[in-house]
């Protein structure tokens, strides 16, 4: 989980909130909460080989998404924040977060 502007409120909620949900959903995740630029983060899940990233800001939340990207595929889609969960969930049980 990736959050853009760890200073915006309804940002760093969701980010607590879908973090609490997938690690009750048995799911390993790793929530960037840094004050730091965007690129910078992203750049770090990519080296340390991150393979679903959730980007959490002002703009999506806006308009009720998230930005949700595989590493095994490029695939970069919006989704819906109630979808989310069961997206990753999805990817993870099939097998498609590791590229498979």
């Amino acid at each position: 989980l990736t959050v853009v502007k760890v200073d915006h409120e309804e940002s760093m909620a969701v980010a607590e909130r879908l973090y609490g949900e997938l690690q009750a959903a048995g799911i390993d995740v790793l929530l960037d909460d840094r004050d730091g630029r965007p690129g910078v983060k992203f750049a770090d899940a990519e080296l340390v080989g991150i393979p679903l990233r959730i980007t959490i800001g002002p703009r999506g939340l806006d308009n009720g998404q998230l930005e949700y990207t595989s590493r095994a595929d490029g695939e970069k889609v919006d989704v819906p924040i109630d979808d989310v969960v069961a997206r990753v969930v999805d990817a993870v049980v099939t097998g498609r977060s590791a590229g498979r």
